[in-house]
């Protein structure tokens, strides 16, 4: 069994920085990106980063709020699945390249925030940006303290 590196979300430092994370992560919600949108990429950005507690998280979350089996098991093959739409095809590729950012030299290409810019507006975008930032960051804090996952409930941190 994985046990942490040791007890990150216990030390006053984490604790402060979690509530400033989770604090700007409610702007997202007035930004009008769709909460499915939401739940998609927070999985997708998850998945690359091998972050098993917000993976753990994000799809039991995005169950509760109705998001279906099948599309939560298609995520992380989203370009060969038929069952996202195109505007969540392009939310889900700015969040690859946004999360692979050091992959290209370029970071995310204009052709990918082109495809973005068609489907969202301007708030939206800021949501999609920011929304893909918070969660890199919560990977990040989860990968490297090798945060355990699986018993996490719907709603229990939020």
């Amino acid at each position: 069994m994985m046990e942490a590196r040791f007890n990150y979300y216990g030390t006053a430092v984490a604790t402060k920085y979690m509530k400033y994370l989770q604090s700007a992560a409610k702007v997202i919600s007035g930004s009008g990106l769709p909460i499915a949108t939401q739940h998609l990429v927070e999985i997708r950005a998850s998945q690359i980063n091998g972050c098993a507690v917000c993976t753990d998280m994000h799809t039991k979350d995005a169950a509760h709020a109705g998001e279906t089996s099948v599309r939560l098991n298609l995520v992380a093959t989203w370009r060969e699945a038929t069952v996202f739409t195109e505007a969540e095809r392009a939310a889900l590729e700015l969040a690859e390249e946004g999360t692979r950012i050091a992959d290209t030299a370029g970071g995310v290409s204009d052709e990918v925030w082109a495809n973005a810019a068609k489907h969202y507006d301007d708030e939206q975008l800021a949501g999609l940006v920011s929304l893909i930032a918070g969660i890199n960051s919560w990977n990040r804090m989860n990968v490297i303290t090798r945060q355990p996952a699986g018993d996490y409930r719907p709603g229990q941190w939020g």
